[in-house]
């Protein structure tokens, strides 16, 4: 990674959304600046912004939370890449992924949006696909429901009181990415999530 990185945890604005499965990329942008000690504020990009670093000489971070619903993300995104000079390999989106398990996170670069219209946004706003993407696995919807109900809707009691170590997972998984890279944070939480 450059010395400077982009990073986007999506979401839908408002108290209706917040603690839904859609919107735990917020959430985890959200960790990392409260870790740093960093407030998030209004940035003309239609984005809450922090500037940032994790650490005295780690590397420096833009955290950002688009202000605009999820299928509405790469207006934001593009917007903040250009106004901080940033291109795709310096672009980060932390996102929900009901292909893996509630509580795995994993990382890649480039590839398919997997249905999620937030990175189908970004993609074609951005130009490109060759982004990191931190999966945070919310899980299947049960049965036959309907993939857009299911990740408006809240974690589970189960789920809620393990949303934390999630959250926590996650933040980590995008602090090793940028302090160290890529291969290095998939090989520690890859094999710590397997499937």
């Amino acid at each position: 990674m450059t010395d400077r990185t982009l990073v986007v945890g999506l979401g839908n604005p408002g108290e209706k959304y917040t603690g839904t499965r859609h919107n735990i990329g917020a959430a985890v942008v959200a960790e990392l600046a409260s870790r740093a000690g960093a407030k998030l504020s209004a940035h003309r990009a239609r984005a809450v912004v922090a500037e940032t670093r994790m650490r005295p000489g780690s590397p420096r971070l833009v955290l950002a939370q688009p202000l605009t619903y999820m299928n509405l993300s790469g207006g934001p995104v593009s917007a903040l890449a250009s106004y901080y000079s940033l291109g795709l390999p310096e672009l980060v989106v932390v996102h929900d992924d009901i292909d893996l398990p509630f509580g795995a996170v994993k990382l890649k670069r480039g590839g398919g949006e997997g249905g999620h219209n937030g990175l189908r946004d970004i993609t074609k706003a951005m130009g490109g696909k060759d982004y990191v993407r931190v999966r945070v696995g919310v899980g299947r919807p049960p049965g036959r429901m309907d993939t857009a109900d299911w990740v408006l809707r809240r974690f589970t009691g189960a789920e809620a009181k393990e949303l934390p170590l999630l959250v926590s997972d996650a933040a980590d998984a995008v602090e090793m990415l940028t302090e160290q890279d890529l291969l290095a944070a998939q090989q520690h939480f890859h094999a710590r999530n397997p499937g």
